[in-house]
C-alpha cells in the first residue's frame, strides 16, 4: 500500500463533479486500499478519490463510537438528506457542527449539515448496500459525498466564516493548482 499525496483546494479535480466508476478491478482496489493508507496515515474520517487526484466516485470512511463502528468503501454513492429542522436554521453549534477537511488541512468551521441520511452505494464485491446514518457519521457521508460533486465544505460556507477561509487561502497561498500535501511527510494537519 502507498500513502497518496492530498490536493488542496484549488486544484482543478476538487471543483470538478467525479466520473462514475464503470468496473471495479485490480486497480479500484489498489486505489481503496492506498485511500485507506492515506486516511488513517493522515489521520482522517474519509477520503474522496478527488483529494487523491483521482476524479472518480467513490470515498472511503471510518467512524467508531459506543455501538457503532464503521469501515467501509462508497463506490457510486447515491445519498438522500433528511431536511433541516427550521428552528435550528439559525444557530450552528461550533461544538457540535463544526469540521474540517484534508484538503483545507489544519482548519475547522462550524456548517450545518443534515443529522440524517440515507445513502446506496456499491462495496468492493460489486455489491450495492444501503446505510442509515446519524449525527457524525451522517456528516461524514455528507461531506465526502460533497467532494464527488466538486464541493469542499469551506464552498457552503456564509458570512465571517467565509471570509475568514478566503483570507487563509491567501496567506497560504492555497486556491491555485499544484498544492497538496503526504501524510506522514509533510507538517499539516486535516
Amino acid at each position: 500500500m502507498t500513502i497518496l499525496p492530498i490536493q488542496i483546494y484549488g486544484e482543478p479535480v476538487l471543483h470538478d463533479a467525479a466520473e462514475p466508476i464503470s468496473e471495479i478491478n485490480d486497480e479500484v482496489r489498489q486505489l481503496v486500499a492506498d485511500m485507506f493508507e492515506t486516511m488513517d496515515a493522515a489521520p482522517g474520517v474519509g477520503l474522496a478519490g478527488p483529494q487523491v487526484g483521482v476524479n472518480k466516485r467513490l470515498f472511503v470512511y471510518a467512524w467508531d463510537e459506543p455501538g457503532l463502528s464503521v469501515r467501509d468503501v462508497a463506490i457510486n454513492p447515491e445519498l438522500w438528506l433528511a431536511p433541516i429542522v427550521p428552528e435550528s436554521i439559525d444557530e450552528v453549534d461550533p461544538d457540535e457542527e463544526t469540521e474540517g477537511c484534508l484538503s483545507f488541512p489544519g482548519e475547522r468551521f462550524p456548517l450545518r449539515r443534515s443529522q440524517r441520511v440515507l445513502m446506496r452505494a456499491t462495496n468492493l464485491d460489486g455489491e450495492r448496500y444501503e446505510l442509515e446514518a446519524e449525527g457524525w457519521l451522517a456528516r461524514i457521508l455528507q461531506h465526502e459525498n460533497d467532494h464527488l460533486d466538486g464541493v469542499i465544505y469551506i464552498d457552503r460556507l456564509a458570512g465571517n466564516d467565509w471570509r475568514m477561509a478566503q483570507k487563509i487561502l491567501r496567506k497560504r497561498r492555497w486556491g491555485v493548482p499544484g498544492c497538496s500535501w503526504l501524510p506522514g511527510t509533510d507538517d499539516l494537519e486535516g
